[in-house]
């Protein structure tokens, strides 16, 4: 008896929602309401997917230019590093370990002078440690030998200062002084390289050259400030991380990519998150519309409802009749907008492109941003967790107008009948 009740209310719910005698206004209602729902979830799936992407494709270009993790000294320079470049490399997860100097300063050429940061790094080692390591476009790092001073240059800072492979410039470097005051020191170095990373706090600012002649400028020669090391997993480096803390003692610090870089991932993190409440809205007007269609279709059915009630139709058999018209609506909407989501996050690649020689302009011209294309990286979570929200919206949706269908008094509602 109870199947037969439930397969009763399936039947009266599809077929008020298929009538041909709905009003049209109503059915355009409902139509734009799952044309809503659908477009809702097809853009939050396709925007999400490209912040996904550009997330992606700023962390490959971060770790390019950088390690997953590094170990230096609580203060000053490390003095026994070999040691603790050996440990590092021992560390569970960790493929390989490079000593690094760093030092902040200046560079002039003829009368162009820039701020600079200065990487002192062991070009084989290097190698290991960061392996698409940076993409040269003048010179080559195997330039970079002890004692030679040569210098590889960003190709903004090189366009800034005017030089080519080749020319001179002068690092101007800080260091202490005897009597703790601060000194400033000049060296010569020759150009032998230029790199482009495809990043502009990186392309505009820093310098490499051999680590034992960046000692040599900081007035330690032999010691280093730091080891950086690269992890089997990249995302393991905050653990590898803690680990080498542990075992290598409070004499020095450890970091990881996570917590230097962590400024840009909150920012992508923030876009992702207002993207998502702002296309969430879409999802939620059209749930709006859901409830107005099956306000109407109530109104247009009190009637129906009536007679149905009087011929033992208990009010939470007519909740339902209702609310299988919100879902069915709701869950086509999802259907379709994750089907559209789906082929449009996997196609961004080339309806990009379409779109740009269609409409006669790049979206994000080479000459303006480092990335000129359009990255996309589809997840099956985001996609899951955002068909769920979207039917759970319009599921509640439905609840209104079926408790108010639930209300009618067939007594009132066929007196003039």
């Amino acid at each position: 008896m109870r199947r037969m009740t439930e397969s009763v209310e399936l039947m009266i719910g599809l077929r008020y929602l298929l009538s041909k005698k709905r009003s049209g206004f109503v059915s355009f209602i409902s139509a734009i309401s799952l044309l809503g729902v659908a477009l809702g979830v097809a853009a939050l799936i396709t925007i999400l997917s490209v912040m996904n992407g550009f997330e992606s494709e700023l962390r490959e270009r971060l770790l390019s230019m950088s390690a997953h993790g590094a170990v230096f000294a609580r203060e000053g320079q490390l003095h026994d590093w070999e040691s603790i470049q050996r440990a590092t490399e021992a560390a569970n997860g960790v493929e390989a370990a490079a000593p690094y100097v760093e030092i902040e300063g200046m560079i002039r050429a003829d009368s162009a002078l820039q701020s600079v940061l200065v990487n002192g790094i062991d070009p084989v080692a290097e190698q290991e440690v960061s392996r698409s390591y940076l993409s040269l476009i003048a010179g080559t790092m195997d330039s970079l030998v002890a004692e030679e001073n040569n210098i590889v240059l960003g190709r903004a800072l090189a366009m800034r200062l005017g030089v080519i492979p080749g020319d001179d410039v002068v690092l101007l470097v800080p260091r202490p002084g005897g009597r703790g005051d601060l000194q400033t020191v000049l060296q010569r170095f020759v150009v032998s390289g230029v790199f482009e990373a495809g990043l502009q706090d990186h392309d505009a600012s820093l310098a490499i050259v051999h680590w034992s002649d960046a000692s040599r400028l900081l007035g330690s020669p032999g010691d280093v400030t730091g080891i950086r090391f690269r992890a089997d997993d990249v995302f393991a480096a905050p653990r590898i991380s803690a680990a080498l803390q542990q075992s290598l003692g409070e004499s020095v610090r450890t970091t990881n990519w996570t917590i230097e870089n962590a400024s840009y991932f909150r920012a992508i993190k923030l876009e992702k998150m207002m993207m998502s409440i702002i296309l969430t809205l879409i999802i939620a007007v059209a749930a709006f519309n859901i409830i107005a269609s099956l306000v109407m279709v109530v109104t247009d059915k009190t009637t129906d409802i009536a007679i149905l009630r009087t011929l033992g139709l208990a009010p939470g058999d007519v909740v339902k009749v209702f609310f299988i018209q919100g879902i069915v609506i709701g869950w086509i909407g999802v259907f379709i907008g994750v089907c559209l989501g789906i082929v449009l996050a996997l196609n961004v690649p080339v309806i990009v492109p379409f779109l740009e020689g269609l409409l006669g302009f790049q979206i994000m011209p080479g000459d303006v941003y480092y990335v000129s294309e359009i990255p996309s990286e589809l997840h099956v979570g985001n996609v899951a967790i955002i068909a769920v929200t979207a039917f759970v919206l319009t599921a509640l949706a439905t609840l209104y107008p079926a408790r108010r269908a639930a209300h009618v008094n067939p007594a009132i509602a066929l007196r003039y009948e």
